[in-house]
């Protein structure tokens, strides 16, 4: 087949993987404001599984979190029809390789440090692995010189993984993958709050239950759930009012958060929380609840009312909402191995990172010298040079 790029993308030339069926083409978006509702589609059938693969999600990082001089890039897989029907898409950023010249290309997946997960959003039925192969081919052709290109947190468990890992490196790339952080999350199956409390260990569900009664006996708690726009901006200045207050370090995004909370009451998906002691806040958690997953995203308290435990309050009262008046299936913690997450936690998978390099050019090369190892650069140089032999690989012009 003749894979086809949008006329309107200059930088990616067409790629012709062999042996593929016919009726596919590439297209390269500069923005989330340019995909067909077709796309837009998509990226909302994914969402299904998980807020972090919403175009929201993804327009909220784009809006508020990028750093100067990034830009986005959206590659996609769709077939030749009149619909343009979408098969694949992976949303990337780069910055200007003019602005640092002596840097190595890189392309990132659209991805930061408030991202829990990411990955490829694909069509279901669609063949996986061929689209995979498709966009990553096209992020490799002759043309876009990418020397570095990273992608994560990914799920480590899933197919996709496997398959993107052995895509970049048919396409000439060499690969390393890293690990990223933990994940520990919770499998309600339709208990309740009270049956969850009982499967805890024994020392954790006694400790919590002390603090609590400790809070209760005060009278001076009491403890707000904003859900929707309705006293939100107050619950939001309370909630930065906190995190100010706490060992938090400032937020590198500023605009980010805010942003978030409001685009979540919008959705349905915002659980926050605020304990005020007499009155002031104390302690505020952004959780957020999507398809049936409460999602502990942010949580933090002011240092003066350690000693009252609020945090571990609101906490439980936040779990006992979700639980029992939310009804989910899952609660999950989503970033980090912290001991408190295993005491609340049953399960833990893993969210790991891909880098690849490209050893065709020569800040790729010495990328490989450096994160891989001379070992490494010698095999990947050895067989990129017997490919040229072949006529197999294309070296960009100079």
């Amino acid at each position: 087949m003749t894979l086809q790029v949008s006329t309107s993308e200059k930088e990616f030339p067409p790629v012709a993987p062999p042996g593929k069926p016919a009726g596919l083409r590439l297209r390269v978006f500069r923005s989330f404001e340019e995909l067909p509702p077709a796309y837009l589609a998509l990226f909302e059938q994914n969402g299904s599984s998980s807020f972090f693969y919403s175009v929201a999600w993804f327009r909220s990082l784009a809006q508020t979190a990028l750093d100067p001089g990034e830009q986005i890039r959206i590659y996609a897989v769709e077939r030749e029809d009149a619909a343009g029907t979408p098969a694949a898409a992976l949303p990337m950023r780069c910055g200007s390789s003019a602005a640092h010249w002596w840097r190595p290309r890189r392309l990132r997946g659209l991805a930061n440090v408030y991202s829990c997960l990411f990955g490829p959003v694909l069509r279901p039925g669609f063949p996986c692995e061929e689209a995979l192969r498709l966009l990553v081919r096209a992020i490799c052709s002759r043309g876009s010189s990418w020397d570095i290109v990273d992608l994560s947190p990914l799920d480590k468990d899933s197919p996709v993984f496997a398959q993107l890992e052995r895509a970049f490196q048919e396409a000439g790339m060499v690969t390393q993958t890293y690990f990223c952080f933990g994940n520990w999350h919770y499998p309600v199956n339709g208990k309740s709050y009270a049956e969850y409390l009982q499967s805890l260990r024994s020392s954790v569900r006694n400790i919590a239950k002390s603090k609590n009664k400790k809070v209760e006996r005060s009278g001076r708690v009491r403890v707000q759930f904003l859900t929707g726009p309705e006293g939100l901006e107050a619950g939001l200045e309370a909630y930065q009012k906190v995190y100010a207050a706490s060992w938090k370090i400032p937020e590198p995004y500023p605009e980010f958060i805010p942003g978030l909370i409001r685009l979540c009451a919008e959705r349905g998906w915002l659980r926050l929380g605020v304990a005020y002691v007499d009155d002031e806040p104390a302690a505020a958690q952004l959780w957020m609840v999507s398809n049936g997953v409460a999602s502990i995203y942010k949580i933090a308290y002011d240092q003066r009312f350690a000693e009252l435990s609020v945090g571990t309050y609101l906490s439980t009262r936040l779990l006992e909402h979700v639980i029992d008046v939310d009804k989910v299936r899952e609660v999950d913690y989503l970033s980090g191995d912290d001991k408190y997450k295993s005491d609340w936690m049953s399960h833990r998978r893993e969210r790991w990172g891909m880098m690849t390099f490209n050893p065709r050019t020569l800040k790729g090369a010495l990328s490989i010298a450096r994160h891989v190892g001379g070992r490494n650069i010698k095999r990947a140089l050895s067989r990129v040079l017997g490919k040229l032999g072949k006529g197999e690989t294309h070296v960009p012009a100079k």
